[in-house]
């Protein structure tokens, strides 16, 4: 058959062609990654001070779906004035994360395992509360020495993360929180005194969890929906130190299931959330809370004879048991002024509580926060916060009562405020240092909790925290 040279040539000379044109793209680019490597990072502009492993924490995240994270916090607070006892204390905490993309690693949609160990030290046996003696904790660290699991949970998430829900061990963080309000230390501005008070061994929060479910709902970018059912008693089963829950579950591994169940529901609805938003964002909640377990009556209790008595005049009596327990709150979360690089927020929280079964029955706290306050310095914060705790009317009366029977002194209790003023200078992406000032009013509503014939003088504390990512 006939073929024209011409034709036969081209095809012939086709794959070469195509082949020659592969190799040069291949030396184009091996060219270009040689004429072109990523320089080093300075320490200084790394996310971590450990840098990223000569791209192992990059390949750990991105294709195994592995990510973890260890920082250490220490802060040292001083009693300048008031509070029990004149004294500077250390508390130091590590944190180890790893939270895991289950998708990456071995092809399951939606879900997500996290866990996270603490090791809680302090340097003089003694915290911050100790030497305070209020009820809310000067230091959002603050803990029993140890090294405790916290959180160990998995998720699942559905129709493109619009449902989610977590099972396992939990902390209920996730309620009735205020990210202005993260920019301060003292314990109440995180899990306000009016749950930790209130709730059975301080509730399901930093540093003990329980076992417990969540799901969360998010029907539009604005709107979600979350509740929780948690067990009862962080503490577990049996614990004959009440008053030191901690101890009792020393290293987050007791998984109780007693005391009954806690359930909490909110509602939130957000704005202008987005890194790329302009507006002024803006988150407000709604939330609720309710305890199936028994608690015991602030004000009146049963004697040997079977009167009904104060439990300020006799307090070997037995206090009267409620069923059940309640709270409702709100939280608002308002930028008010946004620059390029700078925004002013204000947030403000409130709850109440039945008096009968409470020792605070209503709680209120506020603030503002300043990001990037110093053009040159748009990652620092400045933020002050105030926080009031009411004591229940019933745990007043029985002071009252305790009082009035066995005369002066003794002292009533009323309220206790918080003052805080603290600002974040971050050094680098991964260091930060963070000045505090606080002042104390009335520690734990006025009274001594060791002997309630003494009076807790106002107490001004200062302090310095520092936090390495490493």
């Amino acid at each position: 058959m006939y073929r024209s040279n011409d034709r036969y040539a081209a095809r012939r000379r086709l794959p070469r062609a195509v082949m020659g044109a592969l190799i040069a793209a291949g030396l184009g680019v091996a060219g270009a990654q040689a004429k072109d490597p990523e320089p080093p990072k300075l320490i200084w502009d790394q996310d971590t001070l450990t840098g990223d492993w000569g791209g192992a924490r990059t390949t750990l995240k991105d294709k195994w779906g592995i990510d973890f994270s260890l920082t250490y916090i220490g802060e040292t607070l001083g009693v300048l004035s008031g509070g029990l006892h004149r004294r500077a204390s250390y508390e130091g905490r590590g944190d180890l994360s790893v939270t895991t993309d289950l998708e990456k690693m071995v092809g399951w949609t939606g879900g997500s395992t996290h866990v996270t160990v603490y090791n809680i030290h302090n340097g003089n046996y003694f915290n911050a509360v100790d030497n305070v003696g209020s009820i809310a904790d000067p230091s959002n660290i603050d803990a029993r020495a140890t090294t405790r699991l916290f959180h160990a949970w998995f998720q699942q998430n559905f129709f493109n993360d619009r449902i989610s829900i977590r099972m396992g061990e939990l902390a209920a963080d996730e309620f009735f929180n205020s990210d202005t309000a993260g920019g301060l230390i003292n314990g109440t501005f995180g899990w306000a005194s009016i749950l930790g008070s209130n709730m059975t061994s301080g509730g399901p929060s930093y540093p003990l969890a329980t076992p417990g479910a969540r799901i969360a709902v998010k029907p539009t970018d604005q709107l979600t929906v979350q509740a929780a059912v948690f067990s009862g008693d962080p503490a577990g089963r049996h614990c004959d130190e009440p008053d030191n829950p901690q101890k009792c579950n020393a290293h987050g591994t007791a998984f109780s299931f007693s005391g009954g169940s806690l359930w909490m529901g909110e509602v939130q609805f957000a704005l202008n959330q987005g890194e790329k938003d302009t507006g002024l964002a803006s988150l407000y909640k709604v939330g609720t809370w309710y305890a199936t377990t028994s608690f015991a009556s602030q004000h009146y209790g049963i004697d040997s004879t079977g009167a009904l008595v104060s439990l300020g005049v006799d307090d070997t009596a037995k206090p009267i048991k409620y069923r059940g327990d309640w709270g409702i709150y709100g939280v608002a979360d308002q930028m008010i002024w946004r620059g390029p690089a700078s925004s002013v927020s204000l947030f403000a929280r409130g709850g109440f509580s039945p008096s009968q079964r409470n020792l605070i029955s209503y709680y209120a706290d506020g603030g503002i926060g300043f990001k990037g306050l110093i053009p040159s310095l748009p990652n620092d914060t400045l933020t002050f916060g105030v926080a009031y705790a009411k004591i229940s009317p019933d745990s007043t009366g029985a002071d009252q009562d305790a009082l009035a029977f066995n005369g002066p002194p003794y002292a009533v209790r009323h309220s206790e405020t918080v003052y805080e003023l603290s600002y974040i200078r971050q050094i680098t992406k991964w260091w930060s240092i963070q000045p505090d000032l606080q002042y104390i009013v009335r520690p734990n509503g006025g009274q001594n909790a060791d002997d309630p014939t003494l009076t807790v003088r106002n107490a001004f504390v200062v302090g310095v925290r520092t936090t390495v990512k490493f």
